[in-house]
């Protein structure tokens, strides 16, 4: 936990002005308890007790020896004045080594290390001038009485090694952690709090916290650390799990109205003309969610799944079921091609139900309306009309949503799309718009792991999309290393010219538009750059290239967010359509779009993209009875990173096994950071990936205890830690959900 009262002490007090401003300043720790929850990285071992003749090089190693010499050497440094560096040789009687030190500390150390001191050396084998030295050894010396259990204890010892930054080395860190330590040993942790119920802490075979603080600070051995960690990650998940259980307990209290689909109504109607069956797994989530819309308090839902696993299907039936009770459903879409495309489809997949009120449209029909900022005022008029009258049931927007002016006449359910786009306080400005507080679905389609759902959206249910409709082909996905192999650049284009003669269409994504605005900061990208160095490629500059080499003849289209809303909906019509061949565009095309006739995707320095981003562009093809094409094109060598992440992408299509994968690949903390309205993680030890189980388990211990004691007014302990947890941000974070 972050700030207990009782370790609140300024470290001003504890270490001095200048060790607490730089602790402030660079590593964000003001306090005792910052200090004390600022654990070690890892443990450095100083190695088994070693002979001198039988030093293995390159490791670590830790020998007895008496000092047979000690020099200092005066040597230039290479026009930077004079240095000095001491010279030590030490025996054991079986062999000879030598110990070097430099700068500073070479006089402190010749007045401890006299010829005849027998001591304990500790450091890295190294070889200099063809002879094993140890350079900067740490060393303690012994008295004549001195026995092995002394040496023993000395080698075997685990030295911590903390997050440290310039200003400040990890030893620093260390000596003021011992400080802190036994500052708190003294008053008898008087006064710390202990987040975790003892009852919880007996049950679960959990160490106390000042115990805890103690062994992963000081461990004597590697068990020591292990019961430590075992105890903090406890607290970190358990105080997370019960500001979410909260969050849920509090939902469960607010009063909702309950949607129930009229029988034999718009939804039935909707059902009944579908041209395919829903898969097994539409049907489940949908019935999670017609249960949680027939309750009078919110539903809160996260619906996960893949791309094309039919998340806007289950979304729009749950629209209808809202419509058919009398309520209304609004969409919210990241970006304006979204939200027309949505807008599009579920219009084509309603037919003539979304034209309630005109000529032609059914009995159950409805109207469905689009709102964006785009549009022009006589259609926004219209727009804004219907909605607060009540003659359209659902209407699909962006931000436009937002606005003050926007008015519902019986706001029933708000769905989020892509939710990670949006701030909470987007969400909350929107569910804010209905009467008593509308049920809320959010949507996304990058795949979490459980855990990070449960850790992240802790407040809310999630329902899981895992199976993709029948008749969506498979995706086989390349990596293109075009700098290594370029004739694989070349093959791929032929791939492209092949499909569009097989009539079908691609796109070419890049990372960057390339029009006058996207240059200012950068030289043109050229070959004779590095892949890291060079500017990423750009839409306006490959489309070019494209036009006029490899794809001549072809009809090459572009489209990018900086285009005028018209044209960009005009171009994504006519390439639907199928009067273009080849888009070339940026990530506008990432969700929603669906062009069931696109086959092949090339990605322009693949590398430049994020793992889910990559595994989201894929999904635009394969969306027909056709199979999918994905290249990966990159310049980065075979050996980096980016190249072992594009490697991975290539190797499934799994789209949780692939944010698993990217989420090892960074830190959790920053995932959870984000989520968090921005604020720094809470998270030291805690590993979603590695530790699930704690997770479930303490979501589990969590809720029973809030289902119990609400208010926690049995736990003041714990809802003192909350209340250091929870600083402003995160409050209101958690209270807009």
């Amino acid at each position: 936990m972050e700030r207990v009262p009782a370790l609140d002490e300024p470290l001003k007090k504890l270490l001095g002005a200048a060790t607490a401003k730089v602790m402030a300043e660079h590593m964000d720790l003001h306090t005792v308890g910052d200090l004390l929850h600022h654990y070690p990285r890892r443990y450095a071992e100083r190695g088994e007790l070693t002979a001198l003749a039988d030093l293995p090089l390159d490791e670590h190693v830790t020998v007895v020896a008496q000092v047979a010499d000690a020099r200092v050497h005066t040597f230039n440094k290479g026009g930077r004045g004079k240095g000095q560096r001491l010279e030590v040789t030490i025996t054991d009687g079986s062999g000879r080594m030598q110990l070097v030190f430099f700068g500073r500390t070479v006089h402190f150390h010749q007045k401890e290390l006299l010829p005849g001191r027998r001591a304990m050396f500790a450091g890295k084998v190294g070889v200099f001038n063809r002879r094993l030295q140890l350079a900067h050894p740490e060393y303690k010396l012994l008295d004549a009485d001195s026995g092995t259990e002394t040496v023993k204890a000395f080698a075997s010892e685990l030295l911590p090694i903390y997050p440290a930054c310039k200003q400040l080395e990890s030893w620093t860190i260390e000596q003021s952690v011992g400080i802190a330590l036994d500052s708190m040993a003294a008053t008898g942790w008087e006064g710390l709090v202990d987040p975790l119920p003892p009852a919880l802490r007996d049950g679960r075979g959990l160490t106390d916290l000042p115990d805890a603080l103690t062994r992963i600070h000081r461990p004597r051995t590697k068990a020591d650390i292990a019961a430590a960690r075992d105890r903090l990650k406890w607290d970190e998940a358990f105080v997370l799990q019960v500001a979410l259980a909260r969050r849920r307990h509090a939902e469960t209290q607010l009063p909702a109205v309950a949607r129930r689909p009229a029988p034999d109504g718009l939804l039935t109607a909707f059902d009944a003309k579908l041209p395919f069956t829903l898969t097994e797994g539409q049907r489940k989530v949908s019935q999670e969610i017609f249960d949680d819309l027939a309750t009078e308090h919110p539903m809160h839902r996260l619906l996960q799944g893949e791309v094309g696993s039919g998340k806007t299907m289950v979304a729009l039936r749950a629209m209808l079921a809202v419509v058919d009770a009398g309520g209304q459903a609004a969409m919210l879409a990241p970006t304006e091609v979204l939200a027309q495309q949505h807008h599009r489809s579920v219009t084509e997949m309603m037919g003539e139900l979304a034209e309630g009120g005109m000529l032609g449209g059914a009995e159950h029909a409805t109207k469905v309306v689009l709102l964006t900022g785009s549009m022009g005022a006589a259609a926004r008029r219209q727009a804004l009309l219907d909605l607060v009258t009540g003659e359209a049931g659902i209407v699909i927007g962006t931000h436009a949503l937002i606005e003050d002016k926007v008015q519902f006449h019986d706001l029933g359910l708000v769905v989020v799309d892509e939710q990670h786009r949006f701030g909470v306080e987007q969400r909350d400005a929107l569910r804010g718009k209905g009467k008593q507080p509308p049920h809320l679905l959010v949507m996304t389609a990058t795949p979490i792991p459980r855990t990070v759902a449960m850790t992240v959206f802790g407040d809310l249910e999630t329902s899981v999309l895992d199976q993709l409709p029948a008749g969506r082909s498979p995706i086989a996905s390349h990596v293109v290393p075009a700098a290594d192999k370029p004739h694989f650049l070349a093959r791929a284009w032929e791939r492209v010219r092949e499909e569009v003669e097989a009539g079908h269409q691609a796109y070419v994504v890049c990372p960057r538009i390339g029009d006058e605005e996207d240059q200012k900061s950068g030289k043109k990208a050229g070959p004779e750059d590095e892949a890291e160095k060079r500017p990423p490629l750009a839409v306006l500059d490959v489309a070019e290239q494209l036009r006029a080499g490899p794809l001549a003849g072809l009809r090459v289209e572009v489209l990018h967010g900086r285009m005028h809303p018209d044209d960009k909906d005009d171009v994504m019509r006519r390439f639907a359509a199928g009067e273009a061949d080849v888009l070339v565009a940026t990530t506008v095309i990432e969700v929603g779009v669906n062009v069931p006739n696109a086959t092949a995707m090339v990605i322009m320095d693949a590398d430049r993209f994020g793992v889910s981003q990559l595994h989201q562009l894929r999904g635009r093809v394969g969306r027909g009875s056709a199979p999918g094409l994905c290249l990966l094109v990159s310049e980065m060598p075979e050996a980096s990173s980016a190249r072992q992440r594009l490697n991975a992408v290539a190797s499934t299509l799994d789209g949780f096994e692939l944010s698993r994968i990217d989420l090892e690949q960074r830190r959790e903390g920053d995932v959870l950071g984000q989520a968090q309205s921005g604020v720094r993680s809470s998270l030291r030890v805690l590993a979603v990936i590695e530790d699930e189980e704690v997770i479930a388990a303490a979501r589990e211990e969590a809720t029973a205890l809030v289902v119990a004691d609400p208010g926690l007014t049995g736990h003041p302990a714990l809802r003192t830690a909350l209340d250091a947890l929870l600083d402003k941000d995160r409050e209101e974070y958690l209270e807009k959900g």
